[in-house]
């Protein structure tokens, strides 16, 4: 049958899913089963199917999709035994113990003789005693918390220790479980209401523990408790307790959010109402806190935050963006007023220095979540209409707030913002208030300025009439916070030329300066934070030029302050930080032109860029060591770890950039790892832009070929860095990106099976197999060492028992390849092999017809461990078979393996051992004879 024919027979397709189930491929296996199940309309062959999947899905540890495919199989035949046994063993691994129980109980009763049900069976039960103990004891634990904190005679120490057991109670399944059903939901909303700090903190993390992952206890504390009151403890004054309230609505909303994800399966578990009407009721309160005035500047900022994750979607391949229409409709202009709010001089909601940064994110993830012109055309009149409004109003005020609507936008969704700084006599506007007496009514005007010039659109019309407006604000205004707002603007318009060294917008030495004085401001802490951030700004734009960078790095307290800045409760200063760095340590991208490219267009007097000379090699590693000794690994671990919305994607990319440049020299990995490097690194490589998941895995291989693993990933964290690894194994990243990777691979396989398991979880398995056929050297060789580590899993052995691919072939030819190092590693992968499962030694023959020359070759290498690899495959062969005996004693074998045996100067003691084992085999088979035997035959005297 074709392979055509076969995708389109359900029959076929069933026997090669079989196949590939025995021979250990469970994803092929899956896959095969599924097409089946779409070209097949019988019933009892789609039980089939279900049943066959089901036990793939058992083996990849799938165990919900186990669990469902196995109850359709029964659906169908409620007497199949073994579709049954495969629920049973699914609802086992999924803690449903009485479930399991009574489906395994079934299958005894069906086949009372089956020692695999009685087992299942005996282990059940002992589960459950376990558990109902465990829940007797619990249920006394909760009883216990609940009087302490209900007496009010208990002693305060006593009360606060019993609500920080509860937190740890409600962490374990059992115990959340107890506290729910003895009416703890109503416990724990009276403690909400105390006085005292460490008890509210104590149950709001109570709530987080019953919540997490659970989306029918979820949905009933929403109920219970009401949005209203965990709004309110959010918008407490206490930054804790907000942040704390933050944490349980955002586990909240995920529990909410993966329950609709989910596909709910099986007659025995709950149908739940959608939780929609409850997502839609949370989000609705977080828009109300917008602009209330009763809450506090860092609960406004965490309910931005909860908004930013929670809205617009993770991925845009999802069409649904419901929830951003129906935020953009109910919501907008409310998030407008925190936009526009101008503290010193308007009635408006309390502000942290972040806000405004919080709301241009979530102003700018709103707005690239919409997928038509016309959500984005409604999206920009709602925001047209709400700056003509106040900018239209009479007196300063409004003109103010719509000025700052306008910063806001610009620093978010740059689009809107554009238009709206387009409008009528705004930009007028703020040209005329950058020269006003009042510093709050410049400083509004002058960051507008700043965050215009950003704008292509607006920068040349600001370049020819905002620089001397600037430099004027510079020189002649008395106060720092203007001062320092007009040099960043200046700094912005001067580095129009990003690293062009030919294109220079100021006058030689003019960098120089404005970043001497940034330098200057950034190091004076009788200055605001707010200003000395903006003085970051500055030097985030000037640092384009290589002089600037090596003043930089020469001024360690001006990097000790930036560092501190970064590591400060102003977010907003993060991506300026991450930007200067960036610049500093050259991680930015260049592209390296074409030579005839350049020749043809000096020919044709078109511009080429040009480097600056300070921007060499030589020059930027100098730069890496300073900063490494001012201590920028400490501070870029503390600015991952701040949660903000100021933490964007692009911020995040900044950070794995510079990473990936610290650990660029092997003898600094060490340095990056010791304060906390590592650890960093791996949240950056799956929560950011694609670039910088790419970056940010490529310096965990760095770290993971040179440093041991599990010293800079201890505990479970090592598990975690397998999947931004197997990222790097495609086609769009770089060879050397590739090579890193398998290299990585390599040192993690070796270590144990758990991390076996976890690379073929993570399917790079077909990956590596993939580069193993790659041109470059290196890499071909890296794969086949990744090989050699990962056989020494079982579910990678039986890919190699399988029949009908050139797996093992592939080992044998590249053990007589040029390439030593790839020799050592297919020589090592077939030696292990063919000890593990003797049966692949009668399969080398086959291989090529060129198997004998290939292992004699090894015999007779000079390289001590490929001599050894050979003497083990042939030992492993004669072992397994007489006739591979005969067939290697027949040949010149013998010959080597007498010399091996004899041993002498340079020979290793093993080598000469297993090569004596090996002539033992041979005499034992009797191929050959021992000497004396040989003399006795041809009648000589000894």
């Amino acid at each position: 049958m074709s392979e055509t024919e076969k995708e389109k027979d359900p029959a076929a397709l069933k026997e090669e899913g079989n196949t590939l189930f025995k021979a250990g491929d469970m994803q092929g296996a899956v896959c095969c089963y599924t097409k089946a199940l779409k070209l097949t309309d019988s019933q009892a062959d789609k039980a089939v199917l279900y049943r066959n999947r089901s036990a793939c899905y058992l083996k990849l540890e799938e165990y919900s999709k186990a669990e469902a495919d196995a109850s359709k199989a029964l659906d169908t035949d409620q007497g199949d035994v073994k579709a049954r046994f495969r629920r049973a063993q699914a609802f086992q691994k999924l803690g449903r113990f009485d479930q399991a129980f009574l489906d395994a109980q079934r299958c005894a009763q069906l086949e009372p003789k089956n020692k695999a049900f009685q087992d299942l069976l005996r282990q059940l039960g002992a589960q459950i005693q376990q558990k109902s103990a465990q829940l007797n004891s619990t249920d006394a634990r909760v009883q216990q918390m609940f009087s302490l904190l209900l007496d009010p005679s208990t002693k305060e120490c006593d009360r606060q220790k019993a609500a920080q057991n509860l937190v740890v109670l409600s962490r374990e399944e059992a115990g959340a479980e107890q506290i729910f059903r003895n009416d703890g939901v109503k416990l724990i909303q009276k403690l909400l209401q105390s006085k005292l700090e460490d008890v509210v903190l104590s149950a709001l993390r109570t709530l987080v523990g019953l919540c997490t992952g659970h989306q029918s206890r979820t949905m009933a504390i929403v109920n219970e408790l009401g949005m209203e009151q965990l709004c309110a403890v959010m918008g407490s004054g206490a930054s804790s307790v907000s942040l704390a309230a933050c944490h349980l609505l955002q586990v909240m909303f995920e529990a909410l959010t993966e329950g609709m994800k989910r596909e709910i399966r099986g007659k025995d578990e709950a149908i739940l109402p959608e939780p929609s009407k409850e997502l839609r009721s949370m989000l609705r309160h977080l828009l109300e806190m917008m602009p209330a005035s009763n809450v506090s500047g860092p609960g406004r900022d965490s309910a931005i935050n909860l908004l930013v994750k929670q809205v617009p979607r993770n991925s845009l391949k999802n069409p649904d963006n419901s929830l951003t229409l129906w935020v953009v409709d109910q919501g907008l202009k409310k998030i407008l007023e925190v936009a526009g709010t101008v503290p010193e001089i308007s009635e408006g909601p309390p502000l942290t220095d972040n806000s405004h940064m919080s709301c241009s994110v979530l102003l700018s993830k709103l707005y690239d979540d919409l997928k038509s012109d016309k959500e984005r055309e409604n999206f920009n009149k709602l925001c047209e209409e709400y700056v003509q409004q106040h900018f239209s109003r009479p007196g300063l005020d409004g003109k103010l707030r719509a000025i700052q609507t306008v910063s806001v936008l610009l620093q978010g969704p740059s689009d809107v913002g554009n238009r709206t700084l387009e409008m009528s006599g705004m930009m007028d506007a703020v040209i005329s208030l950058c020269a006003s007496e009042d510093v709050t009514h410049q400083q509004v005007a002058v960051e507008a300025l700043i965050h215009a010039a950003g704008k292509a659109k607006r920068a040349s019309f600001i370049t020819a009439n905002g620089v001397s407006l600037l430099k004027d604000l510079y020189k002649k205004s008395e106060n720092d916070r203007i001062r320092v707002r007009a040099l960043v603007g200046l700094c912005k318009l001067g580095s129009a030329g990003g690293t062009d060294f030919s294109m220079k917008q100021f006058a030689e030495g003019s960098t120089l300066k404005l970043a001497k004085q940034c330098r200057k401001w950034l190091c004076n802490e009788t200055l605001p934070p707010t200003s000395r951030r903006w003085s970051v700004e500055g030097l985030a734009y000037l640092t384009f030029d290589a002089d600037v960078k090596e003043d930089l790095v020469e001024d360690k307290n001006a990097l000790l302050a930036m560092f501190d800045l970064a590591k400060s409760e102003d977010k907003t200063v993060l991506f300026a930080v991450g930007s200067t760095l960036v610049n500093c340590t050259n991680s930015y991208d260049v592209e390296k032109p074409d030579p005839q490219m350049v020749e043809l267009a000096k020919y044709a007097k078109q511009h080429v860029p040009e480097e600056h000379p300070k921007d060499a090699p030589s020059y930027v590693e100098k730069r890496l060591v300073k900063l490494l000794e001012a201590g920028v690994v400490s501070a870029l671990v503390c600015m991952v770890k701040q949660e903000s919305p100021a933490l964007t994607e692009a911020c995040r990319e900044c950070i794995a950039r510079v990473f990936l440049a610290l650990v660029e020299r092997q003898e600094d990995r060490g340095t990056v790892v010791a304060q906390g490097g590592g650890k960093a690194l791996i949240p950056l490589a799956s929560d950011n832009t694609d670039a910088g998941k790419i970056k940010a895995a490529q310096a965990l291989a760095k770290i993971t070929i040179t440093s041991n693993p599990e010293i800079a990933f201890p505990g479970e964290r090592i598990y975690e860095v397998v999947r931004p690894l197997t990222s790097l194994l495609r086609l769009e990243c770089t060879l050397l990106q590739n090579f890193e990777a398998l290299m990585a691979l390599t040192n993690l396989a070796g270590i144990n099976d758990r991390l076996r398991q976890k690379i073929i979880k993570e399917k790079a398995v077909p990956k590596i197999e993939g580069y193993m056929f790659e041109e470059h050297d290196l890499v071909r060789a890296s794969a086949t060492e990744c090989m050699c580590n990962l056989v020494l899993n079982t579910e990678v052995q039986k890919l190699y028992l399988a029949t009908g691919n050139d797996r093992l072939k592939l080992l044998v030819l590249y053990s007589g390849e040029d390439d030593g190092r790839l020799r050592k590693a297919a020589a090592g992968t077939l030696a292990m092999l063919t000890a593990e499962h003797p049966e692949l030694c009668a399969r080398i023959p086959g291989t090529t017809t060129h198997w004998l020359e290939i292992v004699q070759a090894l015999l007779l290498s000079e390289i001590p461990d490929l001599r050894h690899r050979g003497v083990v495959i042939v030992q492993n062969m004669i072992q397994a078979e007489k006739s591979l005996a005969e067939k290697l004693i027949e040949s010149e074998a013998l010959e080597i393996l007498s010399v091996l045996a004899k041993g002498g100067e340079g020979m290793p003691d093993a080598v000469s051992k297993i090569a004596q084992n090996c002539l033992d085999k041979a005499m034992e088979y009797g191929i050959i004879r021992n000497r004396e035997e040989k003399e006795k035959s041809s009648g000589t005297e000894p």
